[in-house]
């Protein structure tokens, strides 16, 4: 299969056992994957329109779990279960439970107490929820769309911009990303923050 290994730094590569749990066996190319993956991630966008949400729903594993059932249900038979294996990022597979939990009771906290601006706050969960690592794939993708679920249903504002392209592939929009991410990486939020309203 021509999936192979990601050229992007900031993609997870696909171990092969995984690969096999590819739903449309004519997908080839990490190119076709991509496409048909963003189709179905627009199918759960267009769930979230027509949805009500507030945070005691959302910050909750069974919401995180279906969302990324939605995202990618179309395309990988392990959309919306944990991860199975370990990946060069993330925590420990057996750890993906109770990491998670840490980060909703923090989040529902910052949420009853005002801790960070919206915006920070929504970037805040984002980047740990990545951090994490929860699926084997789509996990930036995910919790971009928790992120924008969460500022949108919860402090009625607009949905991020995240600069104002398409973040699956390398380009000038993806560079500054992964730069904000490591900046994040280091304790530095604010980059990030930024680079979601540009």
């Amino acid at each position: 299969m021509g999936l192979g290994p990601p050229v992007d730094p900031g993609q997870t590569p696909i171990d092969e056992d995984e690969k096999d749990g590819l739903l449309i066996p004519t997908i080839t190319t990490r190119k076709e994957l991509n496409e048909f993956e963003q189709l179905n991630i627009e199918e759960a966008v267009q769930w979230t329109l027509g949805t009500r949400f507030d945070a005691a729903g959302v910050l909750t594993e069974e919401f995180i779990k279906d969302l990324h059932g939605r995202m990618f249900g179309s395309t990988w038979a392990w959309a919306g279960r944990f991860r199975t294996t370990n990946k060069n990022i993330g925590v420990d597979k057996f750890e993906i439970a109770v990491h998670l939990r840490a980060l909703l009771d923090d989040t529902r906290f910052w949420v009853d107490g005002a801790t960070y601006e919206p915006d920070e706050l929504c970037i805040r969960f984002k980047y740990r929820l990545v951090s994490i690592h929860c699926f084997t794939d789509g996990n930036g993708r995910h919790a971009r769309l928790m992120a924008d679920i969460l500022v949108e249903h919860e402090f009625g504002r607009p949905v991020f911009t995240w600069g104002g392209a398409t973040l699956a592939h390398p380009g000038q929009a993806r560079s500054i990303y992964i730069s904000a991410l490591r900046s994040a990486d280091t304790g530095i939020i604010a980059p990030l923050v930024t680079f979601a309203r540009l």
